[in-house]
């Protein structure tokens, strides 16, 4: 699952510190033990789906293989809770 790829907005914008500190040591997130539904193993690649309270995800073209599927978040959905959180 990808998620932002850096930790702050705009990672260019402090002269002070390179861009490359504000890498997101977290946004690929791999997972090897997920549970789908059985109709998802004849994935065809490129297809698309939304996995609830994740996010949107494509059947990987290139990893996916015949009865063993790769997905990839192309969007998660928001966190209004954080949001929250926040104020």
């Amino acid at each position: 699952m990808y998620d932002r790829l850096f930790t702050v907005e705009q990672p260019d914008g402090n002269e002070e510190r390179d861009f490359k500190t504000f890498l997101n040591a977290n946004s690929l997130e791999t997972l090897t033990d997920a549970k789908l539904e059985p109709s998802l193993k004849d994935a065809k690649p490129e297809a698309r789906y939304q996995f609830e309270r994740l996010g949107y995800f494509r059947a990987d073209p290139k990893d996916s293989t015949p009865g063993k599927p790769v997905f990839s978040r192309t969007i998660s959905l928001r966190d209004s809770w954080a949001k929250e959180q926040g104020k």
